[in-house]
C-alpha cells in the first residue's frame, strides 16, 4: 500500500535494484505513483519539472529556488502552491528569517512513478540523439496546438500531458 493509498504492483526492492533513490534531507516516502489528472497537470510544466527535481536532493525555501530556476518569487512560490495543492511537495519545516517564518519544502515521494488511465504504461525511457529529441519536442508541441485548435464548446472534456525531458536518474 502507497502513502497515497493507492495498491501498487511495482515492487520498491526492484526499483531500489534498477535506481540508486536519492537520499534526501527530510523524511520522505520512497514511491508515489502518480497517475491523477491534476497531479499529471501539476508535473506537466516546465519550471515545475524543474522545481520537483531540485527538490529531489534536498528541501528548498521559495528564495533558494527562485535563485536556481532564475523567476521572481513570487512566480516560484505560485509554481510551489500549485504542486502542493496536487499532493507531490510539502512543507518539510519552517525557519525564522528576520520576523518572517519561512517554508522549506520537499517532495512527498523520492521517485514519481508516471502512469496513464489505461493498461499499458504511458511512461517511455529511450536514448534519443539530440536532433531526434528536438523533432520529436517539436511534434510533441505540434500536437498540443492541434488539439487546442479543435476544442468546441459543445464537446466532452479532455486533457493533454506529454512531456519529453532528458532523464537524469543516478545509478
Amino acid at each position: 500500500m502507497l502513502a497515497n493509498g493507492r495498491s501498487s504492483s511495482y515492487d520498491p526492492t526492484i526499483v531500489e535494484r534498477i535506481v540508486t533513490l536519492p537520499q534526501p534531507d527530510y523524511e520522505a516516502d520512497d514511491i508515489l505513483v502518480v497517475s491523477e489528472t491534476d497531479r499529471l497537470r501539476a508535473l506537466a510544466d516546465d519550471v515545475r519539472i524543474k522545481i520537483v527535481t531540485l527538490l529531489r536532493d534536498r528541501a528548498q525555501s521559495t528564495t533558494e529556488l527562485a535563485e536556481q530556476v532564475g523567476l521572481a518569487k513570487g512566480t516560484v512560490a505560485h509554481h510551489l502552491k500549485v504542486l502542493e495543492a496536487a499532493g507531490l511537495i510539502r512543507v518539510v519545516r519552517t525557519r525564522k528569517v528576520r520576523a518572517l517564518t519561512e517554508s522549506i519544502y520537499g517532495r512527498v515521494a523520492r521517485l514519481f512513478l508516471l502512469k496513464g488511465d489505461d493498461d499499458e504504461s504511458s511512461h517511455v525511457r529511450v536514448r534519443l540523439a539530440p536532433g531526434d529529441a528536438r523533432r520529436f519536442h517539436q511534434r510533441i508541441e505540434r500536437l498540443r496546438r492541434d488539439i487546442q485548435a479543435s476544442a468546441t464548446s459543445d464537446g466532452e472534456e479532455y486533457e493533454l500531458v506529454a512531456a519529453l525531458f532528458p532523464a537524469e536518474l543516478r545509478s
